[in-house]
Order: structure tokens, then sequence, then C-alpha cells
């Protein structure tokens, strides 16, 4: 794959994604022209969201550290999306090397990407898949080969989750990743605001409509309470809770885009632990 600057008139018709969109929003170069010309309509309407994205990603890094440091190694990421410096199977494997990580994504692309940075790497592998299919997912060999289901895993949701716009398909899903996994496990996410892409506004149905016409996920951002039920009678929130992402247990050298008012950076983010069902 050489991305756009090798055989750009091919590219020409390669509709747009979510996951290329994500990287020229990050200031990747796996991109074409209309992800570029998607993303950028995107930002006309809001120019914080390359700011949203990148601290969306700096929530991921510090999670990812989190789960390793607490000893979790094995990690499913769904919605993984284009590689980009600072992936989890970087940050994991920097802390523990035996880490196990499986990249899950829809666009072609992004796995053959994925793949291309994981050669050599026997820990870490992606293959393409949908979250709106989890069995599809959970039963694909690759994923079994790698992953260990009786063994405390971590379900990373990143900025996935808002382009299953129907509630019910949303917290069906995340349901049944959750079934296959042991207490001790992690749920990892990270969602668009409601609070912040306010349905109503005339600029959030903008946007949106780009996601809509240009690529085949449309978006639909969630309340914090929205978000804290998927993690409600499953898991135990690990502190401070669902927060602005720039609050989950913020770092040295996080970026700084909205140091004076978390509330703009547009997304909830929390860490869940698995705890063992109540018995009756």
């Amino acid at each position: 794959m050489n991305g756009p600057s090798g055989g750009e008139h091919k590219s020409e018709q390669k509709p747009a994604t979510a996951a290329r969109m994500y990287d020229f929003y990050l200031g990747g170069v796996h991109n074409f022209p209309a992800d570029r010309q998607a993303a950028q309509t995107v930002v006309d309407q809001f120019p914080a969201v390359p700011a949203v994205a990148r601290n969306n990603r700096a929530f991921l890094g510090r999670a990812v550290r989190f789960l390793a440091e607490a000893g979790i190694r094995q990690f499913l990421d769904i919605g993984s999306g284009i590689p980009t410096a600072g992936n989890v199977h970087e940050i994991a494997q920097a802390v523990a090397p035996d880490a196990r990580v499986v990249y899950v994504d829809i666009d072609p692309v992004a796995v053959a990407e994925s793949l291309e940075i994981l050669h050599g790497n026997d820990r870490a592998t992606a293959i393409r898949g949908d979250l709106r299919e989890p069995q599809a997912i959970l039963d694909h060999p690759e994923v079994r080969r790698m992953l260990d289901f009786t063994t405390p895993t971590a379900l990373v949701l990143a900025a996935v989750l808002h382009f299953v716009p129907d509630d019910t398909e949303a917290y069906g899903f995340v349901d049944r990743l959750a079934a296959v996994l042991p207490a001790g496990s992690y749920l990892v996410i990270s969602h668009g605001a409601a609070e912040t892409f306010a349905l109503s506004d005339d600029r959030t149905a903008a946007a949106r409509a780009v996601y809509t016409q240009r690529t085949t996920t449309a978006g639909k951002p969630r309340t914090r309470a929205q978000v804290e039920l998927f993690f409600a009678g499953r898991c135990q929130l690990v502190d401070p809770g669902v927060t602005w992402a720039p609050d989950w247990r913020p770092a040295t050298g996080d970026p700084a885009d909205f140091a004076g008012d978390t509330r703009r950076s547009g997304m909830w983010a929390g860490v869940g632990q698995f705890t063992p069902m109540p018995t009756t």
C-alpha cells in the first residue's frame, strides 16, 4: 500500500471512510482525496475536530498503559483505524513484551496498513471485521489463535460506538462481546459527546451528513449518561469514571488543546473492569 503519494490517480474513485478521515484529522498520510475532502468539510463545521482526535488518541494511550501496568496481556481493539504512532501494541508491549493485540477494522486499507506495520511481530495482528457482526469477530481464526478468552482481556472500543446510531444495537453489540470475557477483563470506551455535538445543531447535522452520504458509517453522539450505560451492570468503573477524555488520568506530555476547558474536547471516555455477575 503506497498511500496517497503512490498512484493517486487510482485513488480518486475510492469512497471516503471514517478510518481514513480520522487519519487525516491526526495529520496522517494514509488517506485519499475523497477522505481529505470529506474530512475538511467536517473541520469547516467544527475546527476543533483534529484536536478532538488528538485528545482521544492520548486517552487511548493512557488507558492501554494503565491496563498493561495492571497486568492485562491481551487486547482486542475494534475500530482500530489506520496505524499511527502510539498504537495499542506499541504501548502495551513497551510495558509487557508478551502482550498480545488483535486490531479489527472494517476498512481494508486500515487492515493492510496494520499488517504491514506488524510484520515480524508475532504477538500482534489485524483482521477485517465489523462491530455490527460481533460473533464473526469472536469466531475469527486469528482472534481465536491470538487471544485466550479464559484469561482477562481488554476490549477496546475507542471512537467507534458513535458509528452505531441505533441504541439497542449499540448496547447489544457490547453485550455480545462482553459475554465471552472473564471477570478481571476491562472495557475501554471513548465516544462522541452529545453535550458538545448537539443533535439539533445545524453544524452537527452538516457534519453527520458527511458521514452518512460519503461513507458507510452514519454517526450519533451520546450523552454522558448514555455512555455510562455501556458499563452499567457489567463493569466497575475505574476512577475517575466516565469523564471528558483529557480528564481521564491526565499525564505529562498530553495535548494542551483543551487545557482551559476540557468540556470542549467532545469525547467522553472511561475504563471499567468486568466483575463476576451476582448469583441468585
